[in-house]
C-alpha cells in the first residue's frame, strides 16, 4: 500500500469512530468489499488503536466459488494492517430460499459466537448512509412502523455483543475514494446486483425514485425523524409503564388497568412489547400481531369486560384489578393462540 494509507484521519473520520471508544476490544465484521475495507483502514489509523484489542472477522458464507479465496485474502489484508484474522464458516447444507436472509442470520451468529470467543468484544460493522437510506426504503414498502423507518441505529445488539455501525453517516462514495485514495484494493459482491434478491430490485428503482424526490437524502431525512419520533415515543411509554407498574420480577408483569385504560393505542402498544421482550427475549414478534394484541386489550379496558390472550409464549390476562403478563400454561392439542406465537 501507498505511504499516504496511513494518513491521520478527517476530524469527521475521527468523529465517526468515537462510537467505539467505550469497548476495549472490538471485532471488524469485514467481507472485502470497499466499505469494510474503509473500515478497517479508519480503525488501522485511529489515534486510540492502541488502547483497544481489534480483530478482523470475514464469514465465507460458501455460496460462491470465490468466496474462500477472497476471505483468505482479507486475512492477508488484515495481517498487513496489524489485525488478527478469523476467517469463520457456514458450515452445513445451504438453503435454497430465503438466501440473503438466511444467510445474514448464520453470518450473524458466527459473529456473536466469535465475539464471545474473544472475551465480550463489541461487532463492529461497515453499514454505511446509502446502506440506511435503501433500508428505510425497504421498510417502507413492507409497511413497517416507526421504529423500522427509524432505519438502522448506530449502537445496537446482535445476541449478547454490541454491535456498532460508526459510518451510518458516511456516504459509500466517500468510502470507495478512502480505499482508492490508499491505493488499497477490494472486492465487488456480484450478489449486489442480482435481481433475483430483493434489495438489488431496490437499487434498480433507485434512479426512478430519485426522480420523483425520493432519493437517498429524502429517506435519511424522513429516517431522522422517524429516530426523534420514535424516541419520544419511547420515553413516553416508559414513564407510562413506570406510573402504572404494580410489580414485576423474572418472569411475571402486573399493571393497574387505571393506568393504561386511556393511553393511547402507540404507547399501550410499547409498553405490550417492551414487556414482551424482557420477559421473552427470544421471541420474534411481528408486528402485526403486537398490534392486534394491544387493539384487544385496548378494548377489554374500555369496556371493562376481562380478557385473556396469549402471544409470543405469554399469557395476557385482564381481570381481578390488574393487567398481568406472565408465562402461558401448556396449549392443548389443536388450540391457537389468540394473537399467534411468534
Amino acid at each position: 500500500m501507498a505511504d499516504h494509507a496511513k494518513r491521520v484521519l478527517t476530524l469527521g473520520e475521527a468523529s465517526a469512530l468515537n462510537l467505539l471508544r467505550p469497548h476495549e476490544k472490538l471485532l471488524l465484521a469485514v467481507s472485502g468489499g470497499p466499505d469494510s475495507v474503509a473500515l478497517m483502514l479508519l480503525c488501522a489509523r485511529w489515534s486510540e488503536r492502541a488502547a483497544h484489542e481489534i480483530a478482523v472477522a470475514v464469514v465465507d458464507h460458501g455460496l460462491r466459488p470465490a468466496a474462500r479465496a477472497e476471505a483468505e485474502q482479507v486475512g492477508k489484508w488484515a495481517k498487513a494492517l496489524g489485525f488478527r484474522h478469523y476467517l469463520l464458516r457456514w458450515e452445513g447444507e445451504k438453503p435454497v430460499t430465503r438466501i440473503q436472509e438466511r444467510a445474514r442470520e448464520a453470518r450473524y451468529a458466527l459473529l456473536a459466537a466469535c465475539a464471545r470467543e474473544m472475551g465480550g468484544a463489541a461487532i463492529v460493522t461497515a453499514h454505511h448512509a446509502d446502506d440506511q437510506a435503501e433500508t428505510i426504503l425497504f421498510r417502507l414498502t413492507r409497511g413497517s412502523g416507526i421504529s423500522g423507518l427509524a432505519g438502522m441505529a448506530a449502537a445496537s445488539r446482535c445476541a449478547d455483543a454490541a454491535l456498532l455501525r460508526p459510518l451510518l453517516d458516511m456516504r459509500k462514495s466517500a468510502l470507495v475514494a478512502l480505499c482508492e485514495q490508499a491505493d488499497h484494493p477490494f472486492f465487488t459482491d456480484p450478489s449486489n446486483s442480482d435481481e433475483a434478491y430483493a434489495r438489488a430490485r431496490m437499487r434498480k428503482l433507485a434512479p426512478l425514485l430519485a426522480a420523483q424526490g425520493l432519493d437517498a437524502e429524502a429517506l435519511l431525512r424522513l429516517g431522522r425523524r422517524a429516530a426523534r419520533a420514535d424516541a419520544a415515543l419511547d420515553a413516553c411509554a416508559a414513564a407510562a409503564r413506570e406510573a402504572a407498574r404494580i410489580d414485576s420480577d423474572a418472569g411475571l408483569a402486573r399493571f393497574d388497568p387505571s393506568k393504561l385504560r386511556d393511553l393511547p393505542l402507540e404507547i399501550l402498544l410499547r409498553i405490550l412489547g417492551d414487556e414482551i421482550e424482557r420477559l421473552a427475549p427470544r421471541a420474534r414478534l411481528r408486528l402485526d400481531r403486537l398490534e392486534r394484541a394491544a387493539l384487544l386489550l385496548s378494548r377489554a379496558l374500555q369496556s371493562g369486560a376481562p380478557r385473556r390472550l396469549t402471544l409470543a409464549g405469554l399469557l395476557l390476562e385482564f381481570g381481578r384489578g390488574a393487567v398481568s403478563l406472565g408465562p402461558a400454561p401448556p396449549r392443548r392439542a389443536g388450540r391457537r393462540d389468540d394473537c399467534g406465537d411468534a
